[in-house]
């Protein structure tokens, strides 16, 4: 179930298998010219290199263009959408060049990976996949790569998992305060009282305020390949452009999601900072009403482009401000909070090329008239088709508390009745089919809480973390390009 767990969302995507396969679809190209070279001919051999198809060469070892035109390739059959030109080869090339600088870095590092510990984490896909490991080899070559392509293409991948989460979680300091003031606020979610609201930049007249927000929404899956984030990151900033020259944001907004119904345009109201989105205050806080904010937004969800359209002192004795606590609230310590839990079941279908949401929504709803006419029991289809670590036990999820949940698969199932089959619902995970089978009142003990928060303050600064150590990397990194922008002759 590890598509729910909010702290669990950048695990390895290879619990099932076109997940698994898609490992294969962004290999680096596992040839001799990939093997690292003796520093002593890496200045000497530039020349010859380059008319045998070098891309780049990066500290001791080197790119060559065909894992460029491999990459690509793969990218392909996955059945992206990709740009044409050599902007695109660029940046396959400095994905290429960030990786490899990684994995050389890991190697120096001594991170490891046995034999006997990658064939059980493919013994793991494949039963996950409800196949046994021959039979999953046999869909491996079937996909168009060899066996021993993937396995090499998997290792790389798992050496890289864990060296980044080594290196990145060393970064992420969480002190006991964060912990406190996420707990507060999370308690006034839940109860309506009791949290600090976040501090803000003041209003005009110094006191508390409360910010209008609009946002441009382009989505785009947490697992999409790196033409998919590419795209989408692309398209954002080129609305972002269009948004701080001329064009009024908010029919810029309505009319590209008039022409793209996957595009989302929303404006998300007053609020105060404690109600919006961190990653959307950080990036608002210090801008005026009428003002874009000066970059994009990314979160696990997308690309977010937004506007402030207004910012207002907060009226005194307002709703926001009648929740507030006394001044001493803000140092009382945690207590445990009573909840309702609810136990659910779900069947979970991932988008994969040649199987888009129409596919599964229209899938989802045959299998929830099914389920409604009790021509098929739910646990049976979980089993059957459910592509994720639940479905052995019939989709069952345990008890979940608020908050231990995506928030689009949550409010679902918060608003079904025990036994109530939902509508197909979306979430970034894929299309889930729900149903609620009881409900009961808990405590989230403090524990719970503080477990959760140092999860979710984590969440929200990992990825900065990450592009931090990322720069860092590659600017310590000695790397020549040369001419990356030709396709490979050896491949045509």
């Amino acid at each position: 179930m590890i598509f729910c767990k909010k702290n669990l969302k950048r695990a390895v995507a290879c619990a099932i298998l076109p997940a698994g396969l898609a490992l294969v679809g962004v290999a680096h190209a596992q040839d001799a010219g990939r093997k690292a070279a003796p520093a002593s001919t890496v200045s000497s051999d530039n020349k010859i290199r380059n008319i045998d198809g070098v891309a780049a060469v990066v500290n001791t070892g080197y790119i060559t263009r065909k894992e460029i035109d491999d990459r690509v390739a793969a990218l392909q059959k996955q059945g992206a959408k990709l740009p044409d030109g050599v902007d695109f080869r660029k940046a396959v090339l400095e994905r290429l060049i960030v990786e490899k600088i990684q994995l050389q870095n890991a190697a120096q590092e001594g991170i490891k990976l046995t034999n006997k510990e990658l064939d059980k984490i493919i013994g793991d896909i494949a039963a996950k996949n409800k196949l046994s490991y021959s039979e999953f080899k046999a869909k491996v070559i079937a996909s168009g790569t060899s066996f021993e392509r993937y396995k090499e293409t998997l290792h790389d991948d798992v050496i890289l998992t864990r060296f980044r989460e080594r290196e990145v979680d060393a970064r992420i300091k969480i002190s006991d305060a964060e912990i406190d003031n996420f707990i507060a606020e999370r308690a006034r979610a839940i109860t309506g009282k009791g949290a600090a609201p976040r501090s803000s930049a003041p209003a005009a007249g110094g006191g508390p305020e409360e910010i209008d927000v609009a946002q441009i929404f382009i989505p785009v899956d947490a697992t999409a390949g790196v033409a998919a984030q590419a795209e989408a990151k692309k398209k954002a900033e080129a609305l972002l452009v269009a948004a701080r020259g001329d064009i009024d944001f908010m029919q810029l907004g309505e009319i590209t999601a008039k022409e793209n119904p996957k595009i989302k345009f929303q404006e998300l109201g007053y609020r105060t900072p404690d109600r919006l989105p961190q990653i959307f205050y950080e990036a608002v806080r210090n801008i005026g009403g009428g003002q874009t904010a000066k970059v994009v937004v990314k979160s696990p969800a997308g690309f977010h482009v937004l506007k402030v359209l207004d910012r207002r002192a907060l009226v005194a004795g307002a709703a926001p401000q009648q929740d507030a606590p006394p001044p001493e609230a803000a140092s009382t310590p945690p207590q445990a909070i009573p909840i309702t839990q609810t136990n659910s079941r779900h069947i979970l279908l991932r988008l994969r090329a040649g199987f888009t949401d129409q596919d599964a929504e229209r899938r989802l709803q045959g299998f929830r008239d099914q389920i409604r006419a009790k021509t098929v029991d739910f646990a049976e289809l979980a089993k059957k088709f459910s592509e994720d670590g639940s479905a052995a036990a019939g989709g069952e999820l345990g008890w979940m508390s608020p908050g231990d949940l995506v928030p689009e698969f949550e409010q679902a199932m918060n608003r079904l009745q025990i036994g109530e089959v939902s509508n197909p619902v979306k979430s970034e995970f894929g299309w889930h089919l729900i149903q609620v089978t009881e409900r009961r009142e808990g405590q989230l003990t403090v524990e719970k809480q503080r477990q959760f928060a140092r999860a979710n303050i984590r969440e929200r600064k990992y990825e900065q973390a990450y592009q931090d150590w990322i720069r860092e990397l590659r600017d310590s990194a000695t790397v020549k390009i040369l001419n990356a922008e030709d396709a490979a002759a050896s491949t045509r």
